[in-house]
């Protein structure tokens, strides 16, 4: 409901001042100039959603083959002793566990349109056990705190569109952002486990937590062994292995499974 107010009052204001800017400076063009932005806003809606379908299509289309195969289960065993503890009120083995992975790992190699689909249906998976529909669970809450604190350790979408626009070197952003992105998720991590209660000075936790920032540390110290071409080569060729060799897991497990049941 808040959102359709929003919707309206950006019409309105812009009228409003588009009126003031025609009767007090005697501005001619403000109305076309404001009719050409409102149509080529929404020509700039439609291709991004247009461009996003096909990509949306592949990784729901995987996500359900990994379901199937078997694969996000496995994803999932394998983090469920952190989520359990950070997400307490989703059942143990709950799908949405391996969804989120897979979305907080996309995230992690800067893949920000493989990342969105799985996003999107991880929030679908947790909104059915959410009993409250019309207000955020804390299970919903805590993974979007994740998401967008977005914790990247290889930061291709970024490195790809610098390259594009002749940055003298595309990968110069790398230790920044791991930086930032750490710590910001930290912080989100930290804020949102006091709001609700979650216990981090947990053994499991703790592991985990000092895994990850073994795992930072251990890539900032690899990258500044490197030379600032190398860093682009491996962080662009390394990411999209990873991306690959995850898709070619999930088929390969989903036809293992099925040819075990022919």
């Amino acid at each position: 409901m808040v959102l359709n107010y929003i919707w309206i009052a950006f019409f309105l204001i812009a009228f409003v001042v588009a009126l003031i800017r025609l009767v007090f400076w005697g501005d001619m063009e403000v109305f076309p100039n404001l009719v050409n932005a409102v149509n080529g806003a929404a020509k700039s809606g439609f291709e991004i959603s247009l461009g996003l379908t096909g990509v949306l299509s592949l990784w729901l289309g995987l996500m359900k083959i990994g379901e199937k195969g078997g694969m996000v289960q496995v994803i999932s065993r394998l983090i469920a002793p952190l989520f359990n503890r950070l997400f307490p009120t989703l059942p143990k083995g709950h799908p949405a566990f391996g969804t989120m992975i897979m979305n907080l790992s996309a995230n992690m190699l800067g893949l920000d349109n493989a990342a969105t689909p799985m996003g999107l249906k991880a929030m679908e998976q947790l909104q059915k056990e959410n009993h409250d529909k019309e207000s955020a669970s804390n299970a919903q809450i805590m993974f979007l705190v994740l998401n967008t604190s977005g914790l990247t350790l290889i930061p291709i979408s970024i490195m790809v569109y610098r390259a594009q626009y002749d940055a003298l070197n595309p990968a110069d952003v790398f230790l920044p952002i791991l930086l930032a992105t750490f710590f910001s998720t930290l912080a989100g991590l930290l804020a949102v486990s006091y709001v609700q209660k979650i216990r981090l000075a947990d053994p499991v936790v703790m592991a985990y937590l000092g895994g990850m920032t073994l795992l930072v540390l251990g890539t900032i110290y690899g990258v500044s062994l490197l030379d600032k071409e190398q860093v682009k080569v491996i962080s662009n060729v390394g990411s999209n292995v990873i991306l690959f060799t995850i898709m070619i897991l999930f088929v390969a497990m989903a036809t293992y499974k099925k040819s075990k049941c022919v």
